[in-house]
């Protein structure tokens, strides 16, 4: 591969974002050997933190997780920020699920992908109907799924995270792959693969 790729996957929670990046982190480091992959789900990031339990913030976020609430942005820009400080290099891959969330901290990755000389920019748009993602989120049974927090999140996806696509849809530099999220979980993945010109692995 002549140039590393910067990939956002956007799209509202029980899309399966974290699946598809698993797998792609796997095709890409078969694939590009060279390059190391660098994934960085602030979601993860933040279940992390609250688990730490360690004082007011991490107690105050395992509060907020649970209720479904947009994380702050001074928390949000410093997990990814932090993330980004300590693994990314000019060469690397590089794979971000959870941010930006609002367009507001799209501006904000700006700098940062400008310091990194990240570029094109490529957007994973995984386009999943909310009673689909609705029924994986309760599936998945996970403690923070409550059904409050679940019409949190997607109240919040809509009114915040669809004008980030929006953004990125008129930046300079950037595609925007809408991709079916309603299919199995390796048809999903056929269309990444194929928007992004790479070729499946055989077993």
């Amino acid at each position: 591969m002549k140039q590393p790729f910067t990939i956002i996957f956007i799209g509202p929670q029980g899309s399966g974002k974290g699946t598809q990046i698993s797998k792609l982190d796997t095709l890409l480091t078969a694939l590009d050997p060279a390059r190391r992959v660098i994934d960085i789900q602030t979601g993860r990031r933040f279940r992390a933190l609250a688990a730490q339990g360690e004082g007011y913030t991490e107690e105050h976020v395992a509060e907020t997780l649970d209720s479904g609430v947009l994380q702050p942005l001074f928390l949000s820009v410093n997990l990814w920020g932090d993330a980004m400080r300590t693994h990314v290099d000019e060469a690397c891959h590089l794979l971000i699920d959870g941010f930006p969330r609002t367009v507001a901290e799209a501006t904000v990755l700006e700098s940062a992908l400008s310091f990194y000389h990240r570029t094109p920019l490529t957007i994973i748009n995984l386009e999943t109907p909310e009673g689909i993602v609705r029924e994986r989120m309760v599936s998945r049974a996970r403690p923070d799924d409550t059904p409050g927090s679940i019409e949190a999140r997607l109240s919040w996806y809509r009114e915040e995270t669809l004008p980030v696509l929006a953004y990125y849809r008129t930046r300079s530099g950037t595609e925007v792959f809408d991709i079916d999220g309603t299919h199995s979980i390796d048809e999903v993945f056929a269309q990444i693969t194929a928007a992004l010109n790479l070729p499946m692995l055989t077993s």
